[in-house]
């Protein structure tokens, strides 16, 4: 028996209103992304890529076409399954950090985990496990202002990792790095889909990033290329 892909997108349509007319964000979008993979989305800025990743990620309904994520049909669910789906089975990485200023890099890192009433020595287990994993063992107890940009994005990956998501859908994480940060970051995203066994889902527009992946997903105006 073959094994279904984790991620299955088919005709999948969004268009907006405006003052100016409609405006088609993605047009008939179909691809699917074997489980255990990391596929590159590429295109340029305005492509569709961050609409297609919302669409995929429950985060922004489609106009018309199916998502289907982990043999769960992500566009017939309602906004408290979503949700719900989002909390136990994806996680979220984007350009800016969104760290907690105020936390150390392990409090940050802990957080969804304490939301999820694990037990505390679980916990520190499980982050120890994650900053070790993202080369961050030594900067636990350094908070944000004391890390560099690519420190903290691989702080904000090891907590988009704690909750240990079946799927990991990242938006331009490597927008705001140098080249060679960026390119750390890409190695580690590729490490740790390995690590944790899941897949991703990864936008880029730099296309030295791209050989990283197993596969391309490219858009052009909202279609596929």
């Amino acid at each position: 028996m073959t094994e279904s892909p984790m991620v299955v997108v088919r005709d999948l349509t969004r268009t907006y209103d405006s003052p100016g007319g409609d405006v088609h964000a993605l047009r008939a979008v179909s691809f699917s992304v074997p489980r255990g993979t990391i596929a590159a989305l590429v295109g340029r800025s305005g492509s569709g890529k961050t609409t297609l990743l919302n669409c995929v990620g429950g985060l922004d309904e489609p106009t018309s076409g199916t998502v289907v994520v982990d043999d769960i049909e992500v566009t017939a669910l309602d906004e408290r399954a979503r949700t719900a789906l989002r909390r136990d089975q994806l996680a979220f990485v984007f350009q800016t950090f969104g760290l907690l200023p105020m936390l150390s890099a392990a409090e940050n890192v802990g957080l969804p985990l304490r939301l999820r009433g694990v037990a505390p020595k679980a916990r520190t287990e499980r982050v120890g496990h994650l900053l070790d994993l993202v080369g961050l063992g030594a900067q636990a107890a350094q908070r944000p202002g004391e890390l560099s940009g690519g420190q903290q994005q691989r702080v904000a990956i090891a907590r988009a990792l704690a909750n240990s998501p079946r799927l990991l859908i990242a938006d331009e994480p490597t927008g705001q790095l140098d080249a060679e940060s960026g390119a750390g970051i890409m190695a580690l995203l590729r490490s740790v889909v390995r690590a944790e066994g899941m897949t991703a889902i990864i936008s880029t527009h730099d296309p030295s990033l791209q050989a990283m992946a197993d596969h391309t997903v490219r858009l052009a105006d909202g279609a596929l290329v």
